[in-house]
């Protein structure tokens, strides 16, 4: 009685698992990190710079919703450290997004993705 053709015990490289497992387990993975991205999407992200003289806030993908400059730092003579003072708040609420991409798809630990 000679064996079928196909891999020997089944899958052999997935491991004796079912390929229509294996494509449920991508498509439920897929749900998951959709939502994950529109949950994050929705969050907010603050920041500030000078001690609160730039508040910045922007959404999880990065859009920014608002920016606040306190009046008392806006110096006609020295824009320049006001515009360091943006920069370094919309930078630091971009470091946050990241930050938070990194945690919420780590978890899912596919190679190349992030």
């Amino acid at each position: 009685m000679s064996k079928r053709g196909g891999f020997p015990g089944g899958m052999g490289g997935f491991g004796g698992m079912n390929i229509n497992q294996l494509m449920k387990e991508a498509k439920k993975m897929q749900a998951d990190m959709m939502k994950s991205q529109e949950d994050l999407t929705a969050k907010t992200f603050e920041a500030s710079a000078g001690g609160g003289a730039v508040n910045v806030t922007v959404t999880g993908d990065k859009k920014i919703k608002s920016l606040v400059i306190k009046p008392e730092v806006v110096d006609p003579d020295d824009v320049e450290m006001l515009q360091d003072l943006i920069i370094t708040c919309i930078n630091e609420a971009f470091r946050k997004v990241d930050s938070a991409q990194e945690s919420e798809f780590g978890k899912y630990n596919i190679p190349g993705l992030m």
